[in-house]
């Protein structure tokens, strides 16, 4: 499992550039939501991917670092918000000092870190009273063509993380590490709220190309269930001609230091 686990969280380099160009930002509502409770707005951004979640947090006025182990994923990350210093390290080792950040967030990255390494590295980098916090873009799965999408797309498409109907189970211990050990963050509250990103049948196509378990499918696979999903799209109306916008909520995790 932790092998599998590793293969998946390293294929994104690979695809930096389509990450950067077809995947979503973060619902504005909910990065102010995951800060709400922190001491301060010293944020590091970590497993930072191509800084989707970066580029929110600096416009929300935040004082950002950023730092993601991919150098490919790095280096569309920089071109796209160069105002931000943007380092190499991972949530196992992160290259700031003790106590210099009141706010961790990561977008769509928690379900990679191993927590017994990082939940004690990244207690290290809050300052006292400070916040993790995991946001997740989830499809609104009451909507009846995302719900047959889901099915049609199969689980290397959408997962559990993925849907409105999944993922608060899907992450609700993600803060915790899965072997036992001391907690270092207190109870989870858990929050969704409401996103949307203009797509077309065929940028959701790629969009959805990019998720690790497509990546990591034999290519055969892998053309035969994007085109499962483009077939979907061209059949379903809401989604065959032109622009649509994708239904989607931002979901976010948030624990604070004890």
């Amino acid at each position: 499992m932790e092998q599998d686990e590793r293969l998946l969280a390293s294929s994104f380099g690979a695809a930096a550039v389509a990450y950067a160009e077809h995947r979503p930002d973060y619902a504005p509502d909910a990065v102010r939501w995951a800060l709400a409770a922190a001491p301060g707005l010293r944020v590091l951004d970590l497993g930072a991917g191509t800084g989707k979640l970066t580029g929110t947090l600096a416009a929300l006025g935040a004082d950002v670092v950023a730092v993601e182990p991919d150098p490919a994923m790095l280096a569309q990350l920089r071109r796209a918000v160069p105002s931000v210093r943007a380092l190499a390290g991972s949530a196992e080792a992160i290259p700031l000092p003790d106590a210099s950040v009141d706010a961790v967030l990561a977008g769509n990255a928690m379900h990679w870190f191993d927590m017994a390494v990082a939940g004690p590295e990244i207690a290290r980098v809050l300052a006292p009273g400070g916040i993790l916090a995991g946001l997740w873009n989830v499809l609104d799965d009451r909507v009846g063509w995302i719900a047959r999408l889901e099915r049609v797309g199969g689980g290397e498409a959408i997962g559990p993380r993925d849907t409105l109907r999944c993922w608060r189970a899907a992450t609700a211990g993600l803060h915790l590490p899965r072997a036992g050990g001391a907690a270092r963050f207190g109870s989870p509250e858990q929050a969704e709220f409401a996103h949307g990103q203009r797509r077309t049948a065929e940028s959701l196509v790629a969009t959805l190309g990019t998720r690790a378990g497509m990546l990591t499918m034999p290519a055969e696979a892998r053309e035969a269930a994007l085109g499962r999903i483009r077939a979907f799209l061209a059949q379903t109306p809401e989604t065959a001609d032109g622009e649509f916008t994708l239904p989607m909520l931002t979901g976010v995790l948030r624990v604070r230091q004890r």
